[in-house]
């Protein structure tokens, strides 16, 4: 049997959301804690997009049979 392996990680917005908080917490950058979280609130936005939209594809195709 074959091991399945999965390699999650940070990813690229988590990355840059780290990077965001820590010149926010070092008075770096002056920007509002909204641009600083976001990378979180973009991703989060676009992955409740997509779910709406699979729902949305799942209810024509129901309606079509």
């Amino acid at each position: 049997m074959r091991e399945i392996k999965i390699n999650g990680g940070i990813g690229f917005g988590g990355m840059l959301t780290i990077l965001f908080i820590g010149l926010k917490l070092t008075n770096l950058i002056d920007w509002s804690w909204f641009w600083v979280l976001c990378p979180v609130v973009f991703s989060t936005m676009l992955s409740i997009l997509f779910v709406i939209a699979l729902f949305m594809i799942a209810a024509i195709n129901s309606r079509r049979r």
